[in-house]
C-alpha cells in the first residue's frame, strides 16, 4: 500500500469520526449554542480535509485553493449568522 493511499485512509477515518460525532449530537439532542460553534468548526475542518486531500488541491497555488475555502467560509458564516440571530 502506498503512502498516499494510507494517508487518504486516515483522512477518511477522521471524516467518518467527525460525521458520527455531529450525528450523535443531533440524535441525542445535545445541541446548545456552544456546541453549534463546535459543529461549525468541525464542518469547516471536514471541508478543508476534502478540499486538500480528496480534491487534491493541497499542492496547487493558493489562489486556486482559496475559491473553495472562501465558499466554505461564506456558507458556514451565513449558517452561523442565521442560527445566532434571535427569532421574534
Amino acid at each position: 500500500m502506498t503512502k498516499i493511499t494510507r494517508t487518504l485512509e486516515y483522512i477518511w477515518i477522521v471524516l467518518i469520526m467527525l460525521t458520527i460525532f455531529a450525528y450523535s449530537l443531533g440524535y441525542f439532542k445535545y445541541i446548545s449554542t456552544p456546541l453549534v460553534a463546535v459543529l461549525l468548526i468541525t464542518t469547516f475542518l471536514k471541508g478543508q480535509l476534502v478540499i486538500d486531500y480528496f480534491m487534491d488541491l493541497k499542492k496547487v497555488r493558493l489562489k486556486y485553493r482559496l475559491i473553495p475555502i472562501l465558499w466554505l467560509t461564506i456558507v458556514l458564516s451565513l449558517i452561523a449568522v442565521a442560527y445566532y440571530l434571535p427569532i421574534d
